[in-house]
């Protein structure tokens, strides 16, 4: 005869056994076939090996409505709780596309909130992995105070955690806004989408025809919009894609990234002396410089297929974890434009908030001109790249290696605006603008009245870059702390973020700036 304890045991491992298969066989084999993991899949792959420890899995919905109260399923829809990635303490929330359609009810997003309270109490990282079809419309405006809630959290843990998004699904409507206000975001091509009103609606209000994909799909995101940080091939790649993004973050505001062993040696990269061509105007790719500057093969790209004019992306140097932020000549010059600004202000912004060291790496002809610019704001835009690196208060180091004109030699992290050390190469060239355009306009009246005009204009042009077509005005006046061989970069670099670990800065008194948005 059973006692009553079994009994009792049997009760629980009912609920759990229950709880493990979410939706039902039947429903696990559909996304399977669809080529994605199930919620509980991506967690275990995600986190150490039985490190997961589960909050709210007897968790079921309130509903009574529409005959809701027949259809309960444990832990309802999304798995909570946290684990670590290797050894590292994370809270995670993995919605389950088999339960409900992993759509958010009241219950739901009480789980997720719960997680995220104690992410920001205890200070560790928060990850979502997203896979819903929307609000569980059953419920109504719970369901939507729900996504509130989420929102909210979303906020209060900006800049005190890290907060990292897998769009492993759909992820529509209201969904979309708190994987926007995370730090960044990863999308599964081919498998995943986001949008706020899906291609029906706007076939009804624009008469356009656009498939899901098209709309809102890892490319679209992650070429057009800006969306998405970064793209997987699929659920195994994005999962591995937040273990090594992570590996580059701290686990909150108050702490800086662990550094990977590194013992100094030759420090000299003599490959970096070859990259500059002789021709001002010839592009190169800045990739090169940044591959001669850091410990090999660990640059992580962030938005490496969005305004592809700057770079931006982590990495390694003597093993401490930096940000990069870089103009890239092999496209648009390497000019600031709208995108790039924003792009670049955004990681630098993340990079201030969380302890990381940043690198700027200048070659830069100016901002891009255009009446498409002007209308859409670079005067706005621009400036918050201006904004974000003069309010960073973490260690900043400058590079010129080659152009650095106009404005934008002030805003990529000039001396003028709060950088700690600014090194140039002797290939650098910084001045109000380029020799030709300057000599037009300073001997305008002079090249007007020469004989041979062009020739006139070829001689002032030659005069105006040999007195400023080089870094050494700006040295004099202290701008630039040191000219430096190219080859002697990563040794330069080493040496000056070493001395710069201890830096403090005292800020005004204020509520919070307000950044041009």
């Amino acid at each position: 005869m059973e006692s009553k304890i079994e009994s009792i045991i049997e009760k629980l491992d009912s609920r759990i056994s229950l709880a493990h298969i979410g939706g039902g066989e039947d429903r696990i084999k559909k996304q399977h076939a669809k080529k994605k993991l199930t919620a509980r899949e991506r967690v275990e792959y995600l986190l150490d090996e039985e490190s997961f420890e589960e909050m709210g899995i007897l968790v079921t919905h309130r509903c009574t409505d529409f005959g809701m109260e027949n259809e309960l399923f444990f832990g309802d829809g999304v798995v909570t709780g946290y684990g670590t990635i290797h050894g590292r303490l994370v809270y995670i929330f993995a919605q389950d596309f088999t339960v409900f359609g992993g759509s958010l009810s009241e219950t739901h997003a009480e789980k997720i909130c719960k997680i995220m309270d104690q992410a920001i109490k205890v200070g560790a990282p928060v990850i979502g992995l997203n896979d819903s079809g929307g609000a569980r419309i059953q419920e109504g405006v719970r369901s939507l105070g729900g996504y509130a809630d989420i929102f909210y959290r979303n906020v209060q843990a900006s800049g005190v955690v890290p907060q990292l998004s897998a769009i492993m699904g759909p992820c529509a409507g209201g969904a979309v806004y708190s994987p926007a206000m995370t730090d960044f975001t990863i999308m599964v091509e081919d498998t995943s989408y986001m949008f706020v009103t899906g291609p029906n609606v706007v076939k009804t209000v624009t008469n356009e025809d656009v498939t899901s994909e098209e709309l809102g799909g890892a490319s679209t995101h992650s070429t057009k919009s800006g969306v998405t940080h970064l793209t997987a091939s699929n659920d195994v790649q994005c999962l591995e894609d937040i273990k090594t993004l992570l590996s580059y973050l701290p686990q909150n505001n108050r702490e800086t990234t662990k550094k990977t062993p590194y013992e100094i040696g030759n420090e000299i990269r003599l490959k970096l002396e070859d990259i500059i061509p002789d021709n001002a105007n010839k592009p190169y790719d800045m990739h090169e410089v940044i591959s001669g500057i850091i410990d090999e093969e660990s640059f992580f790209e962030i938005h490496k297929d969005y305004a592809e004019n700057i770079i931006v992306g982590f990495a390694r140097l003597a093993g401490r974890s930096i940000g990069i932020v870089a103009n890239q000549p092999m496209n648009l010059a390497g000019c600031l434009d709208v995108k790039s600004s924003v792009k670049a202000a955004r990681f630098t912004r993340f990079c201030d908030c969380f302890n990381i060291p940043l690198l700027v790496l200048v070659d830069v002809p100016g901002f891009l001109p255009g009446t498409d610019q002007e209308w859409n704001g670079i005067i706005t835009n621009g400036s918050k790249l201006l904004y974000a690196l003069s309010e960073a208060t973490v260690p900043r180091i400058t590079v010129i290696t080659r152009k650095a004109y106009g404005g934008a030699y002030d805003v990529m992290n000039s001396k003028h605006i709060g950088a700690d050390m600014n090194f140039a190469w002797p290939t650098a060239e910084i001045a109000v603008m380029g020799a030709k355009g300057a000599a037009e306009i300073i001997f305008k009246n002079e090249i007007k009245a020469a004989s041979n005009p062009e020739e006139k204009w070829k001689e002032r042009e030659a005069e105006y870059a040999y007195k400023f077509a080089d870094p050494y005005r700006a040295a004099r006046r202290g701008f630039i702390d040191e000219v430096i061989y190219p080859k002697n970069t990563r040794r330069k670099l080493i040496k000056a973020f070493q001395m710069l670990e201890g830096k403090e800065v005292a800020l005004p008194i204020r509520k919070h700036g307000n950044i041009p948005l």
